[in-house]
C-alpha cells in the first residue's frame, strides 16, 4: 500500500489541485497504482476547495498525514504569509519518520516555512523565485527546472510540472514503462524536453535617459543585428572602459558582453514566436553568424534548442520589424 496525502489550504483552487493529483488518480483509474490510497487533508480547520463555482470540504484533518508515505503540498494561497503551525510542525513530523515531501509552485514556500528547504535545492514556479530567494536565503533555489528530486524533500514548479513530477514519481515507483504508457493514455508526454527557463521572462531594467551607459543600452537594443563591441559602447558614453563596465554592473548586475548575448537570445525568442523566418536568418537578425553560433547560446539561457523553443511557442507568421538604427 502507497500512501498519498495531499495537503491543502482553505480556498485552494480545484484547478492548481488537478494538476496536484491528477496524475496518481489517472494512474489508480488506469490500473496502474492499484494499491494507492490518496486522502486530501485540511492544513487547517475547515478547509474547502473552491472552483468554478463549487466548494468542496475537505474531508480528512492532518492525523491522516502521520501514515502518509508521501506528502504533497500543491499550493499556498500567498507567499507573504506565514503557514499555519500545525500544518507546519505535521510536515516536519512526516519528515523525521522517513516519509517524502514534496512542495508543487507555491506549495514550496510551505516546506521553507518548515525549514525542510534550508541548505536544500528547490525550485518554485519561476515568477515567484525571487521572493522565495528572499524570504528564505538558506534554500538553494533554481528556477530553471521543471522539478527537483533531491530524495526525501521533492520540489516543482508552476502548473503543468506537478504533472511532470507525478509521473517523474510514478516513474521511480513502478518503472519506466508504467510512467510511459500512463502518459499516452493522458496524453502528455513522459518527459519534457528543458524546464521552466523557455518560460521565464526576462524584463529591461527601467532605464534613466539621463544616463550615459542606459543610453547606450538603449541604443544598443536597436542594433542587435550588428556586431556591438563594448569599446565602442563605452567611447558613445564618454567613459573608459574601466568605469563604463562598472557602472553597467550596477545596473544590470551583469558584464556588457554577456548582458547584450542575453538580449540577442530574447530577439531569437520574439522572432521564434511570431515569425516563421529560417532560424539562420533569425540569428542574423539577432547579431549571430548562423544557426550554429546562436544555439550554444540559447540553449544555455533557455534550456531547449532554437527549434525545439519555436515547435513549442510559435504562433504567428509574419515578419519581424525593422530594427530602427
Amino acid at each position: 500500500m502507497r500512501r498519498l496525502a495531499v495537503v491543502v489550504f482553505n480556498g485552494a483552487s480545484l484547478g492548481a489541485m488537478s494538476f496536484a493529483f491528477g496524475v496518481f488518480e489517472m494512474a489508480s483509474a488506469f490500473g496502474e497504482l492499484p494499491d494507492l490510497e490518496l486522502k486530501v487533508v485540511g492544513g487547517e480547520p475547515d478547509t474547502a476547495l473552491r472552483g468554478g463555482g463549487l466548494t468542496v470540504q475537505v474531508p480528512e484533518d492532518l492525523d491522516a498525514v502521520r501514515d502518509a508515505d508521501l506528502v504533497l503540498v500543491p499550493n499556498w494561497r500567498s507567499p507573504m504569509e506565514d503557514p499555519p503551525e500545525a500544518a507546519l510542525a505535521a510536515l516536519r513530523s512526516a519528515h523525521d519518520r522517513g516519509a517524502r515531501v514534496a512542495g508543487l509552485c507555491s506549495g514550496a514556500f510551505v516546506l521553507a516555512a518548515a525549514g525542510l528547504l534550508d541548505g536544500r535545492p528547490a525550485t518554485t514556479h519561476w515568477a515567484m523565485a525571487p521572493l522565495l530567494a528572499a524570504r528564505f536565503p538558506a534554500v538553494r533555489l533554481d528556477e530553471s527546472v521543471l522539478y527537483i528530486d533531491d530524495g526525501d524533500i521533492l520540489t516543482a514548479g508552476g502548473g503543468a510540472a506537478g504533472m511532470d513530477l507525478g509521473l517523474h514519481l510514478i516513474r521511480s515507483w513502478c518503472g519506466a514503462e508504467v510512467a510511459n504508457r500512463l502518459a499516452k493514455g493522458m496524453v502528455v508526454p513522459p518527459h519534457r524536453p528543458g524546464g521552466q527557463a523557455q518560460y521565464i521572462e526576462s524584463p529591461m531594467p527601467e532605464l534613466d535617459e539621463g544616463d550615459p551607459v542606459s543610453e547606450t543600452m538603449a541604443w544598443a537594443l536597436t542594433r542587435l543585428d550588428t556586431a556591438l563591441p563594448v569599446d565602442e559602447l563605452a567611447r558613445r558614453a564618454h567613459m573608459s572602459r574601466r568605469n563604463y563596465d562598472r557602472r553597467f554592473r550596477e545596473i544590470t548586475g551583469a558584464a556588457p558582453g554577456t548582458w547584450l548575448t542575453h538580449q540577442r537570445v530574447i530577439r531569437a525568442q520574439q522572432l521564434l514566436e511570431s515569425t516563421d523566418l529560417p532560424v539562420d536568418e533569425i540569428a542574423r537578425y539577432c547579431g549571430f553568424s548562423s544557426s550554429a553560433a546562436l544555439r550554444p547560446h540559447f540553449r544555455r539561457q533557455v534550456g531547449v534548442t532554437p527549434v525545439s523553443y519555436r515547435e513549442t511557442f510559435g504562433t504567428r507568421l509574419g515578419v519581424p520589424e525593422p530594427i530602427l538604427s
